[in-house]
């Protein structure tokens, strides 16, 4: 009684520690990644500042204003600030004063500014989904590999398994004299040699379980498993579009695409907010000042010397100036011919970027369409020779069950038959990765089936 219950026990444990295993899904590393990736925390801080630069647009419309205090002693040959009198006496002084200043006219140039605000942080929103788009094919492609990888160990120790069987047989048939002790040396040897893949098979499903934690900067590699799951090569229509279509379907909503437009945008505005600078410029200004000096001074009424408090001498002593100031722009050593040719300059640049990138994305949905239909012509062959090469291992067994064939020839048609169904499951999945990227050009999810 007391050994079922610590049974129980222990299966209630391991059950604990198997339900806690988290299996993430595709979907769910893609999410992960784009909260988690160091990449994209970066950009989304590039983002605020660009919001930041929108509120400093803003501010330039605004009037500035300043306020100034200060009280200084003053012993010797000094001038009084309320009469402007020399006295020969330690003289106590104060002043103080607001000034404001406002730019009412400046070439356009803050309107331009402020368009160019709102412009840049778009262009940075594209840059960063354009990253995430990246994430979201790394983690696909990462993932992916962790499958692929881990259908290769299955396939493995399956072979391994049968392998296995046959030694044990091949020895028992040995020990009666039936076969010669090299036969199961030569099956020995084909154990080993797939005990040898089984662990470099088992290293490659580590590395690609680290690599995918690692894009989603997940530490803890021991715990972190992928959802078990065999995926066929999901149904598309995407073969049915031309790669023309697929094409001009991307160019309406490719965030790179999206991005040098509105660097072109940006440069244009640039050179608006360049020309502004030969017009001319308008401004106004408010100045509020007071003085308050510690000095007696004789009162014509009393006819006594007498100091007036410090309110009052701020009522007394203060003052107002105001004005506009207008700035012509004359000769400014070709300082603004030469910024207006540098943003004309970046203007073709920008255009010129913006071909490139629509050159480059030509090339890359032409480079998938190609490879969709070669991994896919890739992935039947490799069914078709599985299919033949497990014929042959049949026949090959009978044979060598027999006694018609040696176990060298034997293991060598094992061992065809393993390097087939390894092909299939490598070719299967490069074949959907790249059904995904040719779907991913025309605007579907990444999603698994």
């Amino acid at each position: 009684m007391k050994c079922k219950r610590i049974v129980l026990l222990l299966v209630l444990i391991v059950g604990t520690v198997s339900a806690q295993q988290k299996k993430w899904t595709l979907e769910e590393c893609v999410l992960y990644a784009e909260e988690n990736n160091l990449t994209i925390a970066q950009f989304e801080l590039d983002l605020e500042n660009v919001k930041i630069d929108r509120k400093d647009a803003i501010g330039n419309f605004l009037p500035n204003a300043n306020a100034q205090l200060s009280t200084s002693g003053n012993t010797g040959l000094s001038f009084d600030p309320t009469n402007n009198q020399p006295v020969t006496t330690t003289i106590l002084t104060a002043s103080g004063g607001i000034t404001s200043s406002v730019n009412l006219f400046d070439g356009l140039r803050n309107i331009n500014r402020l368009r160019r605000s709102k412009m840049n942080a778009l262009s940075s929103q594209y840059r960063l989904d354009d990253l995430k788009d990246d994430i979201r094919l790394n983690v696909a492609n990462a993932y992916l590999n962790i499958l692929s990888n881990k259908e290769t160990l299955k396939t493995i120790e399956a072979q391994y398994e049968v392998t296995q069987q046959d030694l044990k047989r091949t020895k028992e048939l040995v020990d009666a004299g039936a076969l010669p002790k090299g036969d199961m040396l030569e099956i020995e040897a084909t154990a080993a040699n797939l005990e040898q893949q089984l662990v470099n098979t088992e290293n490659l499903v580590l590395i690609s379980r680290i690599n995918l934690a690692q894009l989603l900067q997940i530490t803890d590699y021991a715990n972190f498993y992928i959802a078990d799951a065999d995926y066929e090569v999901p149904p598309t229509n995407i073969l049915n579009k031309s790669p023309k279509e697929i094409y001009e379907k991307a160019l309406t909503f490719r965030n790179d695409i999206k991005f040098s437009e509105s660097n072109v945008t940006l440069a244009e505005q640039d050179l608006k907010i360049t020309k502004g600078a030969l017009y001319p410029t308008l401004g106004a200004f408010f100045n509020y000042n007071t003085r308050y000096s510690d000095q007696e001074r004789f009162n014509n009424i009393t006819g006594m010397l007498e100091r007036e408090n410090f309110t009052d001498q701020l009522w007394l002593n203060d003052g107002i100036s105001f004005g506009a100031q207008l700035n012509i722009p004359i000769f400014n050593g070709f300082s603004v011919k030469n910024n207006i040719k540098r943003s004309k300059i970046g203007i073709e640049k920008a255009k010129l970027q913006l071909e490139q990138d629509k050159l480059s994305l030509e090339t890359a949905i032409n480079q998938a369409y190609v490879d969709v239909r070669s991994f896919g012509k890739a992935y039947e062959a490799a069914q078709k020779t599985l299919e033949a090469r497990r014929l042959a291992y049949k026949y090959s067994k009978e044979r060598y069950d027999v006694g018609l064939m040696n176990a060298f020839d034997f293991s060598q048609a094992q061992a065809r038959v393993d390097n087939a169904e390894a092909a299939v499951v490598r070719s299967k999945y490069d074949y959907i990765f790249r059904l995904k990227i040719l779907e991913f050009y025309f605007g579907l999810p990444i999603v698994l089936n």
